[in-house]
């Protein structure tokens, strides 16, 4: 190959398609905002960086695209190809939380994961400029041109932009690659946190913070019809917590729009409950059947925001006063009022509409020579490593034609 490849973002995605590529014999360089690279790696699974899921779900992946595109794209390196690749090529050996279904690496250290593909990608013979901000992309006569604060452009044959979405601005996740390509005729879904937890004020519940419980969520009216299950956590401003994460996107898009998207609750998650027959045939008080399922104090202020007193016996529990009990606890509104934005969302949905790329190749169909991956795209999977898996899925296929 002749010409210098340029790829925009060291992150999880950019790292990839850079290692890729220069193995293929590319003369890569690797340009990244910050002095470090991959740190939303860094950041993930609180500090032990969730490398992939155990089962691939393509279905619970969001995109406003066509959803035969989004698989298509997912399909081109399968999660067993991906998982060898970390053990065998990148000699990590992958360990699975069998609570959570989420792969982490052996040593548990996320700093492991961003330093060894740093180090693969400068073995194969990518350079690295860290610390270099690209502020424009332009191409003629099948040049690009990269323009970078504070320093001289730089010529190349292909550009790879991974520069991520918006989540995480601390990451270096500032949006200017979606500007970039906005600019250049590209045509982006708007833009949204998701994967962020969501707020309550007043908070009901602040006194719980801390407590979590697995739950079921739904979104009345969503199209495709949408269910979560997973734990809900009470923090003091709000809900967070797998299941609130992966419902976050329903209650983010509603906002600018004028409205609140209900998000429901059944607090019952995974098992099969039947509390109308549990509050009508179980000895006791009503704390008695519903603490048995749920932590104790959690028990109490949903039986209590029902209206009934949490120690009143069974044998004096009245028609209504069960069916209010029971449908806070199978169909719960919860009172969220707002989220915690970009700052804590895992995620940006929304992004590069996915027509706008070859699915096989990441190319640009509207800039021959421009390759899209990761983020920046419009698409974006539940928490538990799907993420890392599209990262590392669109950055090998871009890394492996550009």
């Amino acid at each position: 190959m002749t010409g210098r490849v340029v790829v925009v973002g060291a992150g999880a995605a950019g790292l990839l398609a850079a290692l890729t590529a220069a193995r293929r014999g590319a003369d890569v360089v690797l340009i990244e905002s910050t002095e470090d690279g991959g740190r939303k790696i860094l950041i993930s699974g609180g500090g032990r960086c969730n490398i992939l899921p155990s089962v691939a779900e393509p279905d619970r992946y969001v995109t406003h695209s066509s959803a035969n595109t989004l698989r298509k794209i997912l399909r081109s390196w399968p999660l067993a190809e991906q998982r060898a690749f970390f053990e065998a090529e990148l000699r990590m050996p992958l360990a699975l939380e069998a609570e959570t279904g989420k792969l982490f690496p052996s040593s548990q250290r996320a700093r492991d994961v961003r330093d060894s593909l740093v180090a693969r990608a400068r073995e194969a013979g990518a350079r690295t400029w860290f610390g270099a901000r690209v502020t424009g992309l332009r191409s003629e006569a099948g040049i690009w041109t990269v323009e970078l604060h504070g320093a001289p452009s730089i010529e190349a044959r292909a550009v790879v932009v991974a520069t991520g979405g918006l989540s995480v601005p601390s990451t270096g996740s500032d949006g200017a690659g979606l500007s970039m390509l906005r600019a250049l005729g590209h045509q982006v879904h708007a833009t949204y946190p998701a994967l962020t937890p969501l707020t309550a004020a007043p908070h009901p519940h602040e006194d719980l913070a801390g407590v979590a419980t697995d739950v079921t969520l739904s979104a009345p009216g969503s199209k495709p019809m949408f269910s979560t299950t997973g734990a809900l956590l009470v923090t003091h401003r709000g809900w967070s917590g797998p299941a609130v994460l992966d419902a976050s996107h329903h209650a983010t898009r509603s906002v600018p729009n004028g409205r609140r998207q209900e998000i429901l609750v059944d607090w019952a998650g995974a098992e099969s409950v039947d509390w109308d027959k549990d509050l009508r045939e179980t000895a006791g008080t009503v704390r008695g059947v519903v603490a048995a399922r749920l932590p104790r104090r959690l028990a109490d202020a949903l039986v209590a925001e029902a209206g009934v007193a949490p120690e009143t016996p069974l044998a004096q529990l009245r028609r209504s006063d069960r069916q209010r009990i029971v449908e806070t606890l199978t169909a719960y509104r919860l009172p969220w009022t707002g989220h915690e934005g970009y700052q804590k969302a895992e995620v940006t949905g929304g992004g590069v509409a996915l027509g706008e790329i070859d699915p096989g190749t990441m190319e640009s169909r509207r800039a021959p020579g421009l390759y899209l991956c990761g983020e920046v795209l419009d698409a974006f999977g539940p928490i538990g490593g799907h993420n890392f898996l599209w990262a590392w899925a669109t950055g090998r296929a871009a890394g492996s034609t550009v």
